[in-house]
């Protein structure tokens, strides 16, 4: 056992860390220089060999930080600013994935319940058909047993997206992956969870359609009424690693 604990655990780094971790020595080496165009998001993920979610990802991630900007007419470019006060905020985004998980849940909880709220109320016809077109896509891979978990992403971040509130919806884009991930990686609410969740969206958009805020609060609170309690179990000072185990 002596030998055994003089090893450490092999981080594996997410596809979108690795993303951020390019465009951060493109930077700092001079490469890109403010005020640079991204290629577009084509281009890029067929040239770095990931998918359009994990790269989109990673840039809303960097622009949010104000690393990177989105112009009119422009695409994405590369912000003005500092070296050293950019390498600060690259390492705080990176450092985010080893944050402290029942927090992490417990504030999408919060995050969520306001953005169901939102959404019932400031919805456009335009937003339910996309929520729609999310919740069918989640509903035939769960049917077909496949893997659904960018599926399941999707349908919250379009739910966000109608509450029409830019910062509730970044906010999501950054915390949410990495729970998503954590619970597929360890099957935390075991079988039945997903068939469960397709039920639990079908309530959350028809309270949407409702336009009934209140309806749509305890929707998504009863959706994530499973990973709130499981959470409490977690024992002080887990966290979760970047590669998706738990570290104390």
């Amino acid at each position: 056992m002596e030998i055994l604990n003089n090893f450490s655990q092999i981080e594996v780094e997410s596809p979108v860390d690795k993303i951020i971790r390019q465009i951060r020595d493109l930077i700092t080496s001079g490469q890109l220089k403010a005020g640079d165009r991204l290629p577009s998001e084509r281009k890029l993920s067929e040239k770095l060999g990931v998918g359009r979610t994990h790269l989109r990802e990673a840039l809303q991630k960097l622009e949010f930080y104000g690393i990177l900007k989105t112009r009119p007419q422009s695409g994405t470019v590369v912000a003005g600013m500092g070296i050293p006060a950019l390498e600060g905020l690259i390492t705080d985004m990176l450092g985010l994935q080893g944050r402290d998980f029942k927090s992490l849940v417990e504030t999408r909880v919060i995050l969520e319940t306001n953005i169901a709220q939102l959404a019932a109320q400031n919805r456009s016809d335009e937003d339910i058909i996309e929520i729609k077109h999310a919740l069918n896509a989640h509903r035939v891979k769960i049917e077909h047993n496949q893997d659904a978990i960018e599926e399941d992403l999707l349908f919250h971040l379009k739910i966000a997206e109608a509450g029409k509130n830019s910062v509730l919806n970044s906010l999501m884009l950054i915390i949410t992956p990495d729970i998503m991930q954590y619970f597929k990686k360890h099957n935390v609410c075991g079988e039945g969870r997903a068939e469960l969740a397709v039920e639990h969206h079908e309530q959350l958009l028809q309270h949407i359609v409702d336009r009934n805020p209140d309806k749509a609060g305890e929707a998504i609170k009863e959706h994530l009424r499973e990973i709130s309690e499981y959470v409490k179990t977690l024992k002080d000072g887990i966290q979760l690693n970047g590669n998706g185990s738990l570290t104390t």
